[in-house]
Order: structure tokens, then C-alpha cells, then sequence
């Protein structure tokens, strides 16, 4: 199966977004070649970017607090494991505490590295990072990888709090939302969300041997699929068949 999944939130479209680029982070920065600890660096980059919105770390700590107060409501319910219930808890307040302490945005003690802000400067340029633009750089290219990857690992420590709230605020996230079984008649999908209770992510599954491409649309009333494939020549057309999928909607 190959899952898509939508944000009908902008805050939502955030997380996913550094999500996404934390995942590519630390793939990248598990490796040893000088080529791969490039583009870790250019995703470190990418990542302070992101997290550059000035409300990002209290949005992010304000939704640590309500997931918290959600799951209190549940003590006391005999359905409900309280073992698993105090070790999410625990994760959350975790969380809360290594966020909140972190001085300012997520990343900004990079910012007073002169030398990584040179590299940030020109790796936006088409070969800005050549060994005459930035012979430092070209040096540092030229450690040995484990000295490389202590280094990537100090940046990156300064990224982790925020990672790691984004990355258990999505997980909790995922898992409010039940998949079901629905069908596209004539290659497209609509549903009206009930009222009342609010949508933040929609998750679709698709067969990897369909060979399909969900365009998906949402607001906090609809949601609307249109299914489409590539053809040889690549280009992206739509299917006139009636074609059942897995949609979850997470609140």
C-alpha cells in the first residue's frame, strides 16, 4: 500500500512538512560520505527555515498541553490501559519540558555559527559551495566521516526538542483516526465532514499494482479525491473507473 495524507490545518501542513524533513535528516546524516553530509546539511538548512515562524514553538507547545489534558480525561476509564496512558503522558510532559526550556527558536544558537551561516548563505546557489567559494567548507568535506557525523549530531541536537514534539504530536494524531473501506465511483470521491468535531489530517491508502495518484482536496466540510494515473509518456490523467481505497480522517 502507498499512503497519502493531506492536512486540512495549515499548523498541520507545518509539522508534516518538518517531519519530513527530520526523517531525510537523519537518514542522511547516518551515513559517512562527504556527499550525503552535504545534503544534511542543506536539510538542516531547510529545517531552520521552517521553524523560523514566529509562533511555531507555542503552537507546538500549546498542542503538547491539550493532548496532555485529553488524555487525564481518560484516568479512571476501565477501557483504557493506565500503564500505556502514563508512559504517553510521560512522553508528552517530555516533550513540553525539553521545548519550553530551549531559549528562543528551534535552531537559533546555529545561527551564531558564522561558518555554517557562510555555508547557508551560498548552498541555495547553483554550485555556491564549490572548494574556491568556500575552501573551509571544502576542508571540512574532507574529515573523515565520523568527524563529520559528531558534528551533524551537535546541530542537530539543537533541532531534536522541536523533532521530537512535531514527530509525537503527529503520531497521537494518526492514530485518532480509523481506516475505512470507501469507493470512488467513476475515479472520484467526495464526503462531507460531520459537524461539530473538528479534521486535521486525511490518510489514504491506494494498492502499489493500481498504479494510481490521488489528488486530494479538503476543508473543514468536505473532503474531495480524484483519482489519476501517468501514463508512458508521464503524463497525469484521470481514471473513469470506480476504484475502492482506505480514507481515515484524524481529529
Amino acid at each position: 500500500m502507498i499512503l497519502y495524507e493531506y492536512p486540512l490545518h495549515e499548523r498541520i501542513r507545518t509539522y508534516l512538512r518538518l517531519e519530513h524533513l527530520s526523517i531525510r535528516l537523519h537518514q542522511l546524516a547516518s551515513r559517512i560520505d562527504d556527499l550525503d553530509h552535504h545534503f544534511a546539511l542543506a536539510t538542516l538548512f531547510e529545517i531552520m527555515d521552517v521553524a523560523a515562524r514566529a509562533d511555531l514553538k507555542s503552537d507546538v507547545l500549546k498542542d503538547l498541553d491539550k493532548q496532555r489534558h485529553v488524555l487525564d480525561g481518560y484516568r479512571g476509564n476501565p477501557a483504557i490501559a493506565e500503564s500505556v496512558l502514563d508512559q504517553v503522558v510521560g512522553e508528552l510532559d517530555a516533550c513540553f519540558e525539553a521545548l519550553n526550556h530551549q531559549a528562543g527558536k528551534a535552531g537559533q544558537s546555529l545561527t551564531e555559527n558564522d561558518w555554517l551561516m557562510s555555508i547557508r548563505s551560498r548552498i541555495c546557489i547553483p554550485g555556491g559551495t564549490c572548494e574556491f567559494d568556500l575552501p573551509s567548507y571544502y576542508a571540512w568535506q574532507h574529515k573523515t566521516g565520523v568527524s563529520r557525523q559528531a558534528d551533524l549530531n551537535q546541530w542537530i541536537g539543537t533541532l531534536s526538542p522541536l523533532a521530537d514534539a512535531v514527530h509525537l504530536l503527529l503520531k497521537l494524531l494518526r492514530d485518532s483516526g480509523t481506516p475505512q473501506k470507501v469507493m470512488a465511483v467513476g475515479g472520484q470521491f467526495q464526503q462531507n465532514l460531520p459537524s461539530g468535531r473538528t479534521f486535521l489530517l486525511v490518510r489514504l491508502a491506494l494498492e502499489v499494482s493500481q498504479q494510481l495518484i490521488p489528488e486530494i482536496s479538503g476543508n473543514r466540510l468536505m473532503v474531495s479525491v480524484r483519482l489519476m494515473r501517468q501514463g508512458d509518456d508521464h503524463r497525469i490523467q484521470a481514471v473513469n473507473e470506480d476504484v475502492a481505497f482506505e480514507l481515515a480522517l484524524c481529529s
